[in-house]
This record gives C-alpha cells, structure tokens and sequence, in this order.
C-alpha cells in the first residue's frame, strides 16, 4: 500500500459502521495481487480505491477492481465494485449496476457492518478480476 492510503486510513477515526478495517484489508488484498492502487478522493462523496497492474493499460479497462468508501449521515460504507462480465457472484451477494464502473456494467458489493464471510467472497471475486484483466494482456 502507498502512504496516501495508509494517511487516509489514519485520518478514518469515526467507524459507526465497522468498516474501516474491511476497507484496509481489501486495500492489502489488491496489493497482493500486485495491484498499483490509486486513491481518489471526492470530498464528501467518496473515496475510490482503484486497482490496476503496472505497465500498458489494457484496452478500455484501466483498472480491474475498485473499492469505495461512501459518505453517509449515518456512517461510511463500503461499495466494491468490478466489471460484471469478469467476475461470478455464486452467492448472489452483489447487484449488477448498469455502467457503475467507468460506464461498463458492474458488479457491486455494498459493505454496510462487518461480516466475517464477506472477506473471504470478495477476495474470490478480486482474484477472479485480477486474473481476467492479465489474461486480456496476454499477446
């Protein structure tokens, strides 16, 4: 992880929710793939997590993962998306969001209190990207 990440997770001190520590596990998950993460900041809005892997971008598909912290009156929640047609979701836990992820369909996972299953679901799912995104890079 970078130190923007490991700043924003020591600025994240109000956790109605129970989430923040979902979020930085998901952030070393994406790392252990060898993910370049980006955080992007929208004050108020969101935080998004971005995963990709270092080198030529592939296509149209900068990024292969993409977790959002959401701002909430009642507390932050978590939004982890990826791209519909490169994930399974066996447990239907997800929804598939119409161009929810730079205008491609989208399979989201909303994190609203932790859950100790949902780790385990989501790395499935982040290793399923992981290995469609270097598959396409592959000649």
């Amino acid at each position: 992880m970078n130190s923007d990440i490991f700043a924003y997770l020591d600025a994240w001190t109000h956790d109605p929710r129970r989430v923040k520590p979902l979020f930085a596990a998901l952030a070393t998950a994406m790392a252990g793939c060898g993910a370049a993460l980006e955080l992007v900041v929208r004050q108020g809005i969101t935080t998004s997590l971005r995963a990709s892997f270092p080198g030529p971008q592939a296509g149209p598909r900068p990024l292969f993962a993409l977790a959002d912290v959401v701002e909430d009156p009642q507390g932050r929640f978590l939004s982890v998306c990826f791209y519909d047609d490169e994930v399974s979701d066996p447990e239907e836990l997800g929804q598939s969001v119409p161009r929810g992820l730079l205008n491609e369909d989208a399979r989201c996972f909303d994190i609203e209190a932790p859950d100790p299953e949902v780790l385990p679901y989501l790395a499935a799912r982040l290793a399923e990207a992981a290995d469609a995104w270097t598959q396409k890079k592959r000649p």
